[in-house]
Parts: C-alpha cells; structure tokens; sequence
C-alpha cells in the first residue's frame, strides 16, 4: 500500500508542524478501504464483507485510522503502531465492553492514513479529534476551557474573568482557575484591593455618572474622571504585581501611600490604605501552607469497574489555583492500564481543554511515549515542559493531594454509576420487545416558549456514562407560527440531523404528535431505520411518574412508577426541559425588556440609552419605582409613568 507522506525534499525540509499540517484529510491523503473505485462505501449491501475486505487489505504500518457511520460521518478517531492488528481487534468476538460493541455495530467503512511515526500519529490523531469531535473518542465530557483573570490594554484598564486565553480580549492573563467560585474571589478580591474598573468597554464609554461599584469602593471611576491615569495606572501596575505573586512589593507600595497620607494629615485616606495592608497579610496568612515554588499540572488517576477518575491541580506561581474532577470515556480493545489511560487523557486535556503548558507536568503514573508526548505538546504550546513521575518535597505533596481527590471522585461516582447502569439495564429489558439494537447512546428533545414568544428547542445527550453536556445543543426557533410545536420540532430535527449522525435511541418530549413528527423528518432524510423512535408522554393528569412511552409500529408501553427504565427516561426528559426552559427564559427577558422601550411612545433612543444607563440595566429599570424613574433627565412624570404602565401591565 502506497503511504500518504511526501518524500520529497520540499517536504522534507519543512517544519514538523507544518508538514503534520500538510497531512490533514484530504481526498489525496487518505487511503480508504482500498476497494476498487467503483465499490460504494457506505451503501455496501454486506456491511461484514465490506469490513473484511478492508481488514485484509490493512497494512502492519503505524497511523491514523478513522471508523466512519453510514452517512460516511465520523465515529472514531484511534492511532495505531501497527494499522493491521488494532483495527482488527475491534472485529473479535471476545469484546464486552459495551461502548465499543455499540461503536462496532455504527461502523460501515473504514479509513486510515500512514505516518512515518508515533509522534505524528499522536498528533494527527488530536487534530483529527478536535476537527470532527467523534463521539466515540476518548475524550472530556465536559471540554469547557479554564477561567483567566485578565487586565485588559485599554487607557483605564478593565479587570475581568473568563473562559480561553485572549479570545476575546487583548491583555494580560493570570491562571488557569480550574473553577468559576476559584476565578470569582479573586476578581472580587482584587476589586477591594486596587479599585480596577469590571465594567464593559460600552457601559463604561456611556457613563455619566459613578455607578454602585463606586459607592461600594470596588471603583474608583475613572469613567467620569474622579481619578487621574497616572494614579489609575499605579493600581493596575500593583494588582499585576500582586497577580504575579509579589505580594511584598504591592505592601511596600501601600505602606509608602499610608505613610505619606499620615504625615500630611490626610487620616481617612491613611486608614484606607491600612485597611488594604491588612487585607493583604491576611490572605497571605491563610495561602502560607501553599505557598512553595513551582509551576505545574498534577495528574492523578483512580480507576476501577470500568470508571475512571483522574483529579487535575493547578499550580501557578508557588499557589495551589485549585483542582478539578474528570471522568474520561473509555473505548476498549483489551486490557488497558492506568498509565496508558492516563497518558491518552493527557493529550485531550491540553489539546481541548487548557490553553497553558507550565514548566511541570506531575503524573501519578509513569506515562508511556513521555518523550513523544512531551515532544507534541513542545511543538503545540511553543514551550517545552517535564513530565515527572517520581517527585519529592511539596511537589510529592501536591502529588499526594490529587490522589486524595481522584480516589474520593472515584468513590462517589461509582455509587452513581452503578445506579445509572441499572437504569440502562433496566431500559434494554424494556425494550427488547422492540428493538435489538444496543442502546448506548440518548439524544432527547424538548421545545419551550411562552405562548408562541422567544421558542428554543433543546438537544441533551446521555450514554451509560451519564450526561454529555459537551453535545447538548441548543436551536433558536426561526419563521413559525407562535405556538406550533410541531413546526418547531420539525425544524429542530432537521438541522439537527441534516449534519449530526443518529443516536442509539431518539427521545421526543411529547405524544403522538410529535412522534409523527420526528418520523417524518427522519423518513424525509433517509435515516428512519437508523434510529429507535421513542416519544414520552405524561400520563393521566400530567403527573409525573405515569408517563407513556409510543413508539412507531409497537404499542405503547406505561411503565409502573418504580421502574429503573422509567426513572432512566424521566431523568433524560427532565434534563432536556431545564435546559430548554433555562435558555428560552433568557432569550423571552432580553426581548421583552428592549422590545417594550422600542414601543413607548415619546421615548426615543437617546432617552432609552439614558435610562439603561441610569439604572445599569433592564433588570434595574424593571425593579425601580415610578419616581425614581421621573427622576432620571428628560424624563417626566407623565413619561415615567407611561414607562413604569409598559414595563408592569
């Protein structure tokens, strides 16, 4: 089989990122099932002959291998040092684990691409993973980025938090937090500290009066110029510093102001700045026991009865940020260990979720291809890191610590675990009548409005896992009659199912009704079969507990209230209504409050502006009285009760 890598000497003699690059799926890079140009992939009468013949054709070369569904989507992303002997593992008949089973039954083509190496399978395999977000890679449930603390560049810097590094504001960045409550306090402590403004570049471009961070001392307001850029300056210089972990010379600074205030008199500001002073010893009292020099990733894995729990702490500048829980998922071809577990969560976790490499990388296990991982994340970060098995002293401690944490997460998610593999099992039995086909794989949908306004449709996933928020979704209702739920529910599956491939079992919030509906859009697809229909449907007098499953060609099933099966459905259904519920209530606020001013006559967009301003927000403007907002300029009382009557009635 001929390879895909160039060897020529252009190719040769460019950078190993860029010729990784050059190797991305393409129709001239991937070698397929090696059939004859005329064989249809996905349309293969004999799915198991067409698999075969792949499977014989496989070379014993190291690469990338792709399993792809019906629709030629993309299931799963692997590596592999030989192509011939891991892809076929897939095909034995001694499997059990159940995510690969249902993953081997979806599998209708195969595709590889040979490299010349495992650095580049490793990273081919993570580009092709983050491109595609195969579900059934072993990859983060939850892939949200870290929190960073930032001081953005403008003139009067602005102090904030959020979720990346520098994607949507140019600065410096302080972190990673690996938790909001984490990030928070130390915005609202840097606040007390420096006075640094929070607020938005518009909000702050359009005051015209302090707001209440001013009259709480968390600012200065430099919007209205009540203090001078130079003085302004010096707090963000300090805050940097104090970010930066130089606590000694933020005192030092504010010890030389007190001072100066004292002998000019000057108390009030004396007692303002040794308020601060003391704040400072106070916080470094309570980080003393942290505080030890390092930057690094602490890495512990726990696992056991198919779960696996690995604690992540960050450690930035000598302190200990914080840590967090993750439960990987698992696709297994053979016994795997928890060195080989931990060193595949590795590459996920930098290539998905954090935007920083520190100087260490701790690890509870001795990783294999430590170098060519290391290598990877050199060539991705732009820095080099260690990756450190056998540690001393208080990086042993932190060490010590995230096993305490991985060992406890494993404990309470196996009670949870087990619980959820009953329901599972519970609703397999259920169904068997049905449907042979193994149900790994949920994906429910929910449609929420208020009388017709602001409609949201809702996708929420589960596996026997549990959630998979990293595939909820959510779709904003476009060009229907207010209230027509079933236009709303064909549209949602449409745009759902046009790009996505199916679940195991499809859920729809509803009865009769909507089942027809999702039967339809999946038949105008060509993908009915696919997929095992289901619509839950609350029973007599809505109560919960009586709900009715429907289905396209069985009779309904009423499960009794004590089922595992049931609880399984109610909880998969109940998660799609909150999440659905949750954004239809943001998107039906955010309407209301600018839709109602646009309508009152004699309030214009200057006045408008004015008031928003005035009172911070809608939110504000809702909750305050009819004099108070008389009192705001230009507008009068006849106006302000005319604005007061729209808002309330």
């Amino acid at each position: 089989m001929p390879s895909n890598i160039s060897t020529d000497k252009s190719s040769a003699d460019k950078p190993f990122a860029d010729k990784l690059s050059d190797r991305q799926p393409s129709a001239t890079s991937q070698l397929s099932s090696n059939l004859p140009e005329n064989t249809p992939k996905s349309t293969t009468s004999n799915r198991h002959e067409h698999i075969a013949a792949i499977l014989k054709r496989l070379p014993n070369l190291p690469g990338v291998y792709k399993m792809l569904g019906k629709q030629g989507e993309i299931l799963y992303v692997g590596k592999a040092k030989s192509l011939k002997n891991r892809v076929s593992s897939y095909f034995v008949k001694t499997i059990e684990h159940p995510k690969t089973r249902a993953l081997v039954q979806r599998i209708y083509d195969i595709e590889i691409i040979i490299v010349r190496g495992e650095t580049e399978a490793l990273l081919l395999e993570q580009n092709l993973i983050k491109a595609h977000r195969p579900p059934y890679n072993v990859i983060l449930r939850d892939d949200k980025s870290y929190l960073y603390v930032f001081v953005s560049q403008d003139k009067f810097a602005r102090l904030g938090f959020g979720r990346g590094k520098g994607n949507h504001v140019q600065g410096r960045f302080f972190g990673p937090y690996p938790s909001a409550h984490g990030a928070k306090q130390t915005l609202e402590l840097m606040q007390r500290l420096f006075m640094l403004r929070n607020c938005t570049n518009a909000f702050f471009a359009a005051r015209k009066r302090p707001c209440l961070e001013y009259q709480i001392k968390r600012c200065k307001a430099p919007c209205v110029g009540l203090v001078s850029h130079e003085e302004y300056l010096t707090d963000v210089e300090n805050a940097i510093a104090f970010l930066n972990g130089d606590n000694e010379q933020v005192q030092k600074t504010l010890i030389a102001k007190m001072e100066a205030a004292a002998a000019e008199l000057n108390f009030e500001q004396a007692v303002f700045y040794r308020d601060k002073i003391t704040m400072i010893s106070e916080m470094q009292a309570r980080q003393a026991v942290y505080r030890l020099a390092g930057e690094a990733d602490v890495f512990a894995i726990s696992h056991q009865a198919g779960i696996t729990s690995i604690h992540v702490l960050t450690v930035r500048g000598g302190q200990v940020l914080g840590g967090k829980n993750y439960f990987p998922d698992e696709i297994c071809v053979g016994e795997q260990s928890n060195a080989e577990r931990l060193a595949q969560f590795l590459l996920s976790f930098y290539f998905q979720v954090s935007d920083d490499l520190p100087e260490e990388i701790i690890v509870s296990e001795a990783v294999p291809d430590d170098a060519a991982i290391g290598e990877l994340l050199a060539e991705q970060f732009g820095a080099k890191t260690h990756i450190k098995h056998r540690v001393q002293k208080h990086r042993n401690e932190w060490l010590t610590l995230a096993k305490l944490n991985a060992d406890n997460a494993l404990k309470s998610q196996l009670g949870d675990h087990q619980e959820l593999h009953a329901r599972f099992a519970a609703l397999k039995s259920v169904l068997a009548d049905v449907s042979e086909r193994a149900i790994d794989r949920i994906e429910c949908f929910d449609i929420s409005h208020t009388m017709g306004e602001a409609a949201i449709g809702s996708c929420v996933v589960f596996d026997s896992g549990g959630v998979r928020k990293r595939d909820y979704r959510q779709y904003a209702i476009h060009d229907i009659t207010g209230g027509d739920d079933y236009a709303a529910m064909r549209q949602v599956l449409l745009r759902r199912y046009k790009k996505q491939p199916l679940p195991d079992l499809l859920l729809i919030d509803g009865g009769k009704g909507q089942l027809g509906v999702a039967k339809a859009v999946l038949e105008e697809l060509g993908i009915l079969s696919d997929t095992l229909l289901v619509s839950v449907a609350k029973g007599e007098g809505r109560k919960a507990g009586l709900e009715v499953l429907h289905f396209i060609d069985h009779e309904p099933i009423d499960l009794p209230p004590d089922s595992k099966a049931l609880h399984l459905i109610m909880q998969v259904r109940d998660e799609a209504h909150r999440f659905a519920i949750t954004a239809h209530r943001k998107k039906r606020d955010k309407a209301r409050g600018s839709s109602v001013l646009e309508v009152i006559p004699g309030l214009g967009a200057k006045r408008r502006r004015d008031l928003l301003n005035h009172f911070g927000g809608i939110g504000q403007l809702i909750g305050a009285s009819e004099v108070e907002i008389a009192s705001v300029k230009g507008i009068g009382k006849v106006l302000a009760n005319t604005i007061y009557k729209a808002l309330h009635e």
